[in-house]
């Protein structure tokens, strides 16, 4: 018989909640790239809720640097393999400079993403990107307020005590 945690499933469904609720309103808005409110809601999504708001705060910190980073190079540098290395230094560099190295790694790919395709309108590829996410997020921490079905520290599974010989 198959075993999952409590603790995994509860994670699992609160993701999957916040992934459908978040695409369905980035279509019901109409929204380019829903997929970035559904990647932010699952990554963001933890069974703690200070923990949500932490990660998600982190994402948001991380999306403004890299479209912002990324939106402010794009005029200046050509979209080849060399500026977008460039780029994604910068954005990750001013990550450290902030206090946010937790948030590099995603700054770095938001930024080269705008600096690799988006070149045309940046700050409007930008906006849309932060704003794809913040919906992520927001879904993610309400998603986060709902008591969990099952307290993970009350759930106890009797041992399994073989029976008398």
């Amino acid at each position: 018989m198959l075993h999952i945690p409590v603790g995994t499933l509860q994670l699992a469904v609160r993701a999957a909640l916040a992934t459908t609720i978040s695409l369905m309103l980035g279509g019901a808005l109409h929204l380019q790239y829903p997929i970035y409110a559904m990647l932010a809601a699952v990554i963001v999504t933890d069974l703690a809720p200070s923990r949500t708001r932490k990660l998600g705060l982190r994402r948001l910190a991380a999306t403004v640097i890299g479209a912002g980073c990324g939106a402010l190079l794009s005029p200046v540098l050509p979209s080849s393999p060399w500026a977008v290395g460039l780029a994604i230094l910068a954005a990750m560099l001013i990550c450290a400079v902030v206090r946010t190295p937790e948030g590099a790694k995603v700054a770095g790919y938001t930024c080269g993403i705008v600096v690799l395709s988006h070149g045309a309108d940046p700050w409007r590829y930008a906006f849309f990107r932060l704003t794809e996410t913040g919906l992520g997020i927001v879904v993610a921490w309400l998603i986060s307020l709902v008591p969990k079905a099952i307290r993970i520290d009350d759930f106890h599974t009797p041992p399994i005590v073989p029976p008398d010989e």
